[in-house]
């Protein structure tokens, strides 16, 4: 096909040019997935989007995924970075101004290839889901003047590029950024797939599918000198493919018969390309000498690493005439170099055609032999172990030791890798006596990565396989399989088989040594916790805390009391959670981070602890320091823990930016654990979140709690309760009062929510009051806010106490009395102040200040107004924002006279009507006053209720009445 000349997509041209020209713009997706059969013309269309993107000024990065590395972590990235390292200038595939690309490819090489101090550095566990907000904030500082970052043949990613691509998904990068990726539909991983839908379902994606070419462009352009019945029928037989139809046109230009080209033949099933278009691919390699063949060959296994060194090496040519059939095969177009001095094949088709049809022991010997050049050259076993792996045909503990090493510093980064290349060793691995205990701490290893990497049932399937497997002969083994096992039945949401393999294991005699025993028995408490039985193990968490002290053991000390807090916290034990928060807080501050380091999963308990007592101070210093060690340490298991009780700190505190950050990594983190019920819980506290931080009318709350729902499936505990209430808060907000109240009342397993943690439960039947009211239930109402006020006053927390005032507030402004509601709704303000609670301080006023007035006292109202919409907009609260415009404060006695007819309409509200009066539209209006439409809609819809006009006209035509009395 002529470069100059692209056939037959104009109209994915037109939609790409149309996202290029309004890249960063609202509504404007922020990637485009293009797929299609192999050969269809994706990478084609691909260079040419790249090449209109650069003659309008973009920088444009392009990095290709490659079958043969799919175990290489991140190499589509690393490929579409290479090229803007500080060491070379940007190549044409890279016009990177302002080195901003180099930071990038720095953070993912020394992610990638740690400098020597193992799986516990920084750089390396730093990663993953950091790796992924670095990179994303590194293509946002670039997007500032324009970036096209293209990934071909993205159906052959790594996983940590495929989990790299789904951030980038849900997480655009800021600015003019677009990610542009190709792939084959039906050779897409599942994940992947799933994830581009979510993302063309949010309009974050637009998809395109690439359909067979139309026969009379193919045929005009790629074979107008063919007869004309000829050419039709050599289309015909490239079925609209045209890498297909110009290998056939070009066989048939040599000579080949018409006839033979055009035979329909099977699929490939190795390459999934038409068997025909692989004989014509492979035609081409008859004709090559000896040298040239294992040169071609070499190239095909080599990948990245195809340097006209290495091939000299591996195909056993001298370096001068490596350079002479180098020139002939790029003459022949089978070989192309590439940047950094790399040579490729012409196509990733003919690579595997090529890697296929060369014999099992030659390929082995060329990875072999890179394996060994890299080794020399001093490269990492991160870059030697893809090569070790391929040239491995029996057992090697030379190379085991290297793809165990290997795997160890992949895990952080690439759990899904590490498992795999764990897999390698224990597969070829004698199983003799000599080698049972390193087999066990292996499987014990792959175990932990697969866990990690989100594959939970097979983890624990092997877990238990290594239970069995260890026995009486490796009790220290048993017992920390049994430990992990627990965790990956608690995220499968079988806290009941958890519980009961960890008593198993406490009950054998002679019994786990202290240190361990210390920990299957907070095991066994957290099970309990989330189940919401703590009582039932209230004697297992003691003895833990009695054995760590007889054993001297202050970080199992500082543990057992920091899950003794949230579990009595958690059942509303207030005094009793208060002396063991008193005692971890004084005990954990005092260890160093190294001691706290094995047992991290304590200040997660310590924090929530603090959070549900209301010491937001205490549990933001104890989260932080938690996730510097969790992070540093590579326990990514309790980061969405930590994220998320962060996330509620800030909600309360009132810093929902930051809020909605934490709730979106612990997301990130739930959702590539593959834990259903740790995803409902981080789900639950981003519903809230957002509900907050978004403007009024904005849909995202309840869809997200919807979500998180549906990802507890049934289940039953305090992630799934939590999911249950949030959704409900959402649908009160929405409008909905009904589905609140059966929202919350399925968390807490009836009216009286006694299924419902007690700590939280004042809180929840405030909204269930308020649900009533709306719904016209005043009975319901007074049976809840009676239960609140009871629950409040036996809990003594002020958050929880100030939402029984808010409850009773809602209840006598219902009856009428409006003094008394003022005077609860301001006891409610002061009592979230002192917690800490700013964001509910806010919402407390913005419901007292329309009552105050009402009541007749204009200035307290406007300083409560006031007061409510400082504190919102510091904080970033869109949602109490958008409550307090609606009840802005009337203008004062000095200003203009206000016409009766418009004295019940607020000051924006007699705003809004009279620039409809002018003939604005709602956008206008929106944009004149630094509104949401959504808002100015919502105001519209109270001006129609209050005035009794039916229509926008009819507005008009009542303020021309009125004299347009807009202020």
């Amino acid at each position: 096909m002529s470069v100059a000349e692209l056939v037959g997509r104009s109209a994915e041209l037109a939609r790409l040019d149309a996202v290029l020209a309004a890249l960063g713009e609202p509504g404007v997706p922020a990637v485009v997935d293009i797929a299609g059969e192999p050969g269809i013309g994706k990478s084609r269309l691909l260079a040419e989007v790249c090449a209109r993107a650069r003659r309008a000024g973009l920088t444009v990065l392009r990095g290709r995924a490659t079958q043969y590395e799919q175990q290489v972590p991140f190499q589509a990235f690393t490929d579409a970075l290479a090229d803007a390292a500080p060491d070379r200038g940007p190549s044409a595939d890279a016009c990177a101004p302002g080195g901003a690309v180099p930071d990038a490819g720095a953070v993912l090489n020394g992610v990638l290839h740690p400098s020597g101090d193992g799986p516990g550095t920084v750089a390396a566990t730093a990663a993953r889901f950091g790796l992924h907000r670095a990179i994303g904030a590194r293509l946002g500082r670039l997007g500032e003047a324009g970036l096209v970052l293209a990934l071909d043949d993205l159906h052959w990613a790594d996983p940590a590029s495929r989990e790299l691509v789904d951030h980038l998904v849900r997480h655009p990068a800021r600015g003019r950024v677009l990610l542009l990726v190709a792939r084959r539909a039906r050779q897409t991983p599942t994940s992947l797939t799933a994830a581009l839908a979510r993302g063309a379902d949010s309009g974050a994606v637009l998809h395109l599918t690439l359909e067979p070419l139309p026969e009379q462009e193919s045929v005009r352009v790629l074979a107008g000198d063919l007869p004309e019945e000829d050419a039709h029928r050599l289309y015909a037989a490239s079925e609209g493919n045209p890498l297909y139809l110009l290998s056939l046109v070009h066989a048939y230009r040599a000579g080949a018969p018409l006839r033979t080209i055009t035979a329909q033949e099977e699929a490939t099933d190795a390459i999934g390309v038409p068997g025909g278009l692989a004989a014509l691919l492979l035609e081409e390699l008859t004709a090559l000498t000896g040298p040239q063949r294992r040169i071609v060959e070499a190239v095909a296994a080599l990948g990245d690493h195809a340097t006209t060194a290495m091939l000299g090496a591996t195909a056993e040519v001298a370096a001068h005439e490596v350079e002479e059939h180098t020139g002939a095969l790029t003459g022949q177009d089978l070989l192309r170099p590439g940047p950094g001095g790399r040579w490729t094949l012409r196509h990733p088709l003919v690579r595997a055609l090529v890697y296929e049809n060369t014999s099992p022991r030659r390929r082995a010997e060329v990875h072999r032999i890179a394996a060994r050049e890299l080794a020399r050259a001093g490269a990492p076993v991160t870059e030697r172990a893809h090569h070790v792996e391929r040239s491995l045909t029996g057992w090697d503990p030379q190379a085991a030791a290297v793809l165990s090493e290997a795997a160890a510093r992949f895990l952080p980064t690439a759990p899904a890798i590490a498992a795999h290349l764990l897999d390698v060793v224990l597969t070829r691995m004698p199983d003799t006596p000599g080698h049972a205990r390193r087999r066990g701490e292996l499987l014990l290893a792959r175990a932990r990565a697969l866990g990690v990497g989100g594959n939970l049932r097979e983890s624990r399937d092997l877990l238990h396989t290594l239970i069995e497997w260890a026995g009486k002969d490796h009790p220290d083994l048993r017992t920390e399989a049994i430990a992990q096992c627990a965790v990956m039945e608690r995220h499968l949401g079988h806290c009941p088989e958890a519980t009961a393999l960890l008593r198993r294991e406490l009950s054998r005699l002679p019994g786990p040594p202290p240190g361990q025993a210390v920990s299957l028995r907070l095991a066994l408490g957290m099970s309990a916790l989330l189940t919401g039985s703590y009582p039932q193990v209230r004697a297992e968490v003691a003895e833990a805390l009695d054995v760590a002290r007889r054993d001297d053991d202050a970080t199992g000390e500082a543990a057992a009391l920091a899950l003794s807090a949230l579990g009595e916290a958690y059942e509303g034990e207030i005094a009793a959670a208060e002396r063991f928060a008193d005692a971890a807080r004084g005990l954990t501050d005092a260890l160093t981070d190294p001691g706290l380091t094995d047992l991290c999963e304590s200040l997660v308990w310590l924090a929530w602890a603090e959070v549900l007592l209301e010491r937001y101070a205490d549990a933001e210093r104890h989260i932080t320091r938690g996730l510097d060690i969790a992070r540093r340490a590579g326990q990514l298991h309790v980061l969405p823990h930590l994220l998320t009780s962060r996330a509620f700190v800030h909600l309360n505190t009132c810093r929902l930016p930051s809020a909605l950050e934490a709730a979106e990594e612990a997301e990130s983190i739930a959702r590539a654990a593959g834990s259903s019920d740790l995803l409902a819980f981080t789900l639950a506290i981003k519903t809230v979140v957002l509900l907050l931080a978004r403007p009024f009318g904005d849909g995202g709350a309840l869809a997200t709690g919807e979500e998180a729902v549906a990802a507890a499936s049934g289940s039953r505990g305090w992630w799934s309760a939590l999911a249950w209430c949030m959704l409900g808060h959402a649908a009160f907000v929405d409008g909905d009062p009904h589905r609140a109240q059966e929202a919350i009342t399925t968390a807490g397993g009836g009216p009286d929510l006694p299924l419902l943690q007690p700590s939280i439960r004042p809180g929840q039947l405030d909204t269930l009051a308020s649900a009533a009211l709306a719904a016209g239930e005043p009975d319901r109402a007074a049976r809840w806010v009676a239960q609140a006020t009871r629950e409040a006053g036996r809990l003594g927390l002020r958050g929880q106490r100030a939402a029984a005032l808010r409850a009773q507030a809602a209840l006598a402004e219902h009856r009428g009395d409006t003094a008394r509601a003022v005077r609860l709704l301001e006891s409610a303000a002061e009592e979230y102040a002192r917690c800490g609670q700013t964001l509910w301080e806010a919402y407390s006023l913005l419901r007292a200040a329309p009552l105050t007035r009402r009541a007749g006292q204009g200035p307290r109202a406007a300083a409560m107004w006031h007061r409510a919409h400082r504190l919102a907009v510091d904080g970033g609260a869109r949602l109490l924002v958008d409550l307090a415009e609606l009840i802005r404060p009337e203008a004062s006695a000095e200003g203009p006279r206000v016409p009766a007819e418009l004295a019940e309409l607020t000051v924006r509200e007699r705003e809004v009507a009279g620039l409809v009066a002018q003939g604005l539209s709602n956008q206008d209006i929106a944009a004149r006053l630094h509104l949401s439409r959504r808002t100015v809609e919502t105001h519209l819809s109270s001006v129609y209720r209050k005035l009794s006009v039916p229509s926008r006209s009819a507005l008009a035509g009542f303020m021309a009445r009125a004299g347009n009395g807009s202020p």
